[in-house]
């Protein structure tokens, strides 16, 4: 699938992203992500997201005690990039939701390639479904790393666009931390088998 295949019309404005970081996440799945870089684009379809939501809310967010310089991107203009490190070894990214000022967010978890699959399967040394299926395998194939924190989906190199897909949405508490675990807002289509962790 090349860079043909999306169309500028079909590029997500800003206002699809100034919203509830819940809301925002169910929509995501089944929409592209996709970049250019040195003339190769890549592309994988979202299929797994979780939500965060802002200070004194969400126990489990970044922004749950403030604004710091670290999470200073989730109060940003909604609809750019925050990435961030964790474990002293992978990063992860996260989409910036509801209006700016308020903290908000959703970690984009897993994705079905769709373009330059061998060069992902180069940056990750994995074939088949375990290419995408995590956050950090995400960034890892798709070369995001803290240059990209930041960067504006609507405007920049990397972009979001809506695809004519059928998807299963399901939802489930979300995987790996142990706050919040509570609350349902990991969204995934259960038709996909990318999603990090099947449903049981």
């Amino acid at each position: 699938m090349g860079s043909s295949a999306f169309p500028a019309s079909r590029r997500l404005s800003r206002s699809f992203f100034v919203r509830g970081a819940e809301e925002l996440a169910r929509d995501l799945l089944g929409c592209a992500l996709v970049g250019k870089e040195s003339g190769t684009t890549l592309a994988v379809r979202l299929v797994e997201v979780e939500a965060y939501l802002g200070e004194g809310v969400d126990p489990a967010s970044h922004a749950f005690r403030g604004k710091t310089k670290r999470n200073a991107e989730m109060f940003a203009t909604p609809g750019r990039l925050y990435v961030y490190f964790t474990y002293g070894m992978h990063y992860c990214m996260n989409v910036v939701a509801e209006p700016k000022g308020v903290a908000g967010a959703v970690l984009l978890r897993a994705g079905e390639p769709l373009s330059s699959e061998d060069l992902m399967k180069r940056r990750r040394g994995r074939i088949g479904l375990q290419l995408t299926n995590g956050p950090a395998k995400l960034c890892q194939a798709l070369g995001i790393g803290s240059k990209h924190n930041g960067l504006d989906l609507v405007r920049g190199p990397w972009g979001i666009w809506r695809l004519d897909h059928p998807r299963t949405i399901a939802s489930s508490p979300r995987i790996g931390i142990q706050k919040g675990r509570q609350f349902p807002w990991r969204f995934y289509d259960a038709d996909s088998p990318y999603v990090s962790r099947p449903s049981r």
